[in-house]
């Protein structure tokens, strides 16, 4: 099973390079980083965590895309993780360039994780519909694939429409980077056997349902015809107990959340975790 480490970059924190060489040269397989575009200072949606107020820093978050680059750069083998991009508050054409080009420069180390979003308002503000993200998010990923995979690209859906277009680079991985769909229940779950290469669900969600999920997703992918699906458990505890039950249930990738901090705040956590390996 892989671990990972999945962190908020933002302007008070330790910065993306520095980051991505400590978690690279601890061993771990991959850093993932979430997205929000923006917080609308309404705050009408209610934060769905396990605290009242929302935390900073989702409203000082970095672009995934340039922090991830930067630690692209930097890295040689660690994997990118988008955990998760927003892709209903994206244009599909400009965000399928930006994650081939990382895809491109990193020589084939992004894990594109998707989701449609919990913040009503701050969707609203691209011009997205709360009751129709889900089928939107389908679209534009369907789009982007085919704009990663086709020489010359055309989409035509319901929210998505364009003729044949050509955009280069292509992403290293062939036909696209995997796109692991976050997101819980039976929904969820059917997303992904229909239309995704992986589920990445968040422990504080799923844990108790975890193991009857995973095996209803596999279930659910052999029926379909598909091979075994990826999981991707994001906040997973910090136990080698726990990390052996969830390689028992089938979860491919682990990955810790760390509060946002400092290095002086962050690099000892990482030794620490780095033991777990």
């Amino acid at each position: 099973m892989h671990l990972g480490i999945a962190m908020f970059p933002t302007d008070y924190t330790i910065g993306p390079v520095q980051l991505a060489r400590a978690v690279e040269e601890r061993g771990f397989e991959s850093l993932f980083v979430p997205e929000h575009t923006h917080i609308p200072a309404s705050r009408l949606t209610p934060y769905p965590g396990p605290q009242e107020d929302l935390p900073p820093e989702y409203s000082h978050v970095m672009s995934p895309v340039v922090a991830l680059s930067a630690a692209a750069a930097v890295s040689t083998r660690l994997r990118l993780g988008f955990g998760v991009s927003l892709v209903v508050e994206h244009d599909p054409i400009a965000l399928a360039k930006e994650v081939a080009t990382l895809d491109f420069i990193s020589d084939g180390r992004v894990i594109f994780g998707v989701g449609a979003g919990w913040n009503r308002e701050e969707m609203e503000n691209h011009g997205t519909d709360y009751h129709t993200r889900f089928s939107l998010m389908r679209e534009r990923v369907e789009a982007m694939r085919r704009i990663w995979a086709d020489e010359a690209a055309s989409y035509h859906g319901r929210f998505v429409d364009f003729d044949e277009i050509w955009s280069w680079p292509k992403p290293v991985q062939r036909p696209g980077p995997p796109v692991l769909i976050g997101g819980h229940g039976q929904k969820a779950l059917e997303r992904v056997v229909e239309w995704g290469d992986g589920w990445i669900p968040l422990s504080l969600e799923a844990r108790k349902e975890l193991p009857a999920q995973v095996e209803q997703l596999q279930r659910m992918a052999a029926e379909a015809g598909r091979e075994p699906i990826e999981v991707t458990l994001f906040g997973a505890r910090q136990r080698a107990e726990t990390l052996e039950r969830l390689e028992k249930i089938g979860v491919a990738r682990a990955v810790f959340w760390l509060d946002p901090g400092t290095a002086d705040e962050l690099l000892p956590q990482l030794d620490a975790l780095a033991e777990l390996l």
